[in-house]
């Protein structure tokens, strides 16, 4: 069979395999597997296999991703996400749908330390939803800021699909870091935007509540104070060169784990949990990783990426049109599978294929502007429904909230991440703009 053909067959069968709620990892070895051997031989799976598993496992960037995994269960179970709702909402509460923009705030803060959607949604829910149901917040808002809020763990550093992005396409873990600040905070600024002209549309959604005093404005941050100085130190250690991404995460979980130690919330049972919960997590996408080695090298041997960037060129196809196809796909995607998933299964096709392109910018900026863009369009396949995964977080949070209800109230935030992919799009400085400028 041609490797090109047999190469996508091998992809349908992975997709159909997901589709089937086959477990990713699994099905990406397998699938890899059978393709190497057909493509190369049953020796050369077997040599590849003998060298790739510990040169894979024993690579220090690994390390990262455990490590950031602890310092967001420590997080959760430490009460932070509390604390950060509070001080949000003291200061910006008061403004009409402010308990959502404190929502929506919360979960900036909170993901800029665990680092995962899932974990964003579900901690902040828990928190924000009973305070938004008290003051008669709308269902609709209500679950649709927490929603969209939770999608922040995707983008806002320590993110851990973005490690994954990073370590698919060898990229720069830190470049990635910074690239991903500013399309994050645009996010923030949509999200609130979005919640702003809602409320303006639909006042009943939102009733006004009071305002906080100053003095109490000011004793909120006293209960954030920590969470900011990891912040601070972690990521400014990273992008200043002082350490690491690796150290920079363990420096992260130690300093959470005092803070929950200094707050009396960290107790020895929590801190068991979150190490067996972070072993559980660690070891599934250690298995996705390895399963993704598999199918890379795969399709790489049938060289359809490049026989799909020859067809492009030959066909004389605009890039932009390339790329607005490839948001498309993505897009519809985000339907029915899950950011991870999506990430692993396209990444070893597009990424290649789109880095072929002449966008008309240096090969680093290309590469960051396109990591970032893709992972901010994947963000929005946690809320789209059918199968968005920070939907059915919310739903079995607010089970009093019909399903329905919570999918009209991402209607807003989809429109304003609509608007930012369009930004990201047309203006690419905005991802690797900051990159530039840190290093000159």
């Amino acid at each position: 069979m041609d490797p090109t053909l047999l190469s996508v067959v091998l992809i349908v069968v992975l997709l159909a395999a997901v589709l089937l709620r086959a477990p990713i990892g699994l099905a990406m070895a397998a699938v890899g597997s059978v393709g190497y051997m057909l493509l190369s031989s049953p020796a050369g799976l077997a040599a590849y296999l003998s060298s790739a598993w510990p040169d894979r496992f024993l690579s220090y960037d690994l390390a990262i991703i455990p490590l950031f995994i602890l310092m967001g269960h420590l997080a959760t179970r430490t009460g932070i996400s509390a604390a950060l709702f509070a001080a949000s909402n003291a200061w910006i509460g008061h403004w009409r749908g402010g308990l959502a923009m404190a929502s929506v705030a919360g979960c900036a803060m909170f993901g800029s330390i665990s680092g995962s959607s899932i974990a964003t949604a579900s901690t902040m829910a828990k928190v924000a939803l009973p305070e938004m149901k008290k003051h008669n917040y709308s269902g609709a808002l209500s679950s649709g800021s927490l929603a969209a809020g939770g999608t922040l763990g995707i983008l806002i550093p320590p993110s851990i699909v973005l490690i994954i992005y990073a370590l698919l396409t060898e990229q720069n873990i830190v470049k990635l870091f910074l690239a991903a600040m500013l399309p994050g905070l645009l996010a923030v600024v949509g999200f609130i935007i979005a919640i702003a002209i809602y409320v303006r549309l639909f006042p009943a959604s939102a009733p006004l509540q009071e305002r906080t005093p100053m003095r109490e404005r000011f004793r909120s941050l006293g209960g954030i104070w920590h969470i900011i100085s990891i912040f601070i130190i972690v990521l400014g250690g990273i992008y200043g060169g002082f350490f690491t991404p690796a150290e920079g995460a363990s420096i992260g979980v130690v300093l959470t784990a005092l803070a929950g130690l200094l707050t009396r919330t960290l107790t020895l049972e929590s801190l068991i949990d979150s190490l067996v919960d972070t072993a559980g997590a660690s070891a599934m996408i250690f298995v996705i990783i390895f399963g993704a080695d598999l199918f890379n090298v795969a399709i790489a041997l049938s060289r359809m990426p490049t026989a799909l960037a020859d067809w492009f060129a030959a066909a004389d196809v605009a890039p932009m049109t390339v790329l607005i196809l490839m948001i498309g796909f993505y897009l519809i995607m985000g339907c029915v599978m899950d950011s991870l998933s999506m990430i692993v299964l396209t990444v070893p096709v597009f990424f290649p294929t789109m880095m072929s392109l002449d966008f008309g910018l240096l090969a680093q900026q290309q590469a960051l502007w396109l990591g970032i863009l893709t992972l901010v369009v994947v963000e929005v396949g946690m809320i789209t429904p059918p199968v968005g995964m920070n939907l059915f977080i919310i739903s079995a949070i607010a089970r009093d909230i019909p399903v329905g209800e919570i999918f009209r109230g991402t209607v807003p935030f989809i429109m304003a991440e609509g608007t930012r992919i369009v930004l990201l799009t047309l203006l690419p400085v905005l991802s690797y703009g900051l990159v530039d400028w840190w290093w000159g």
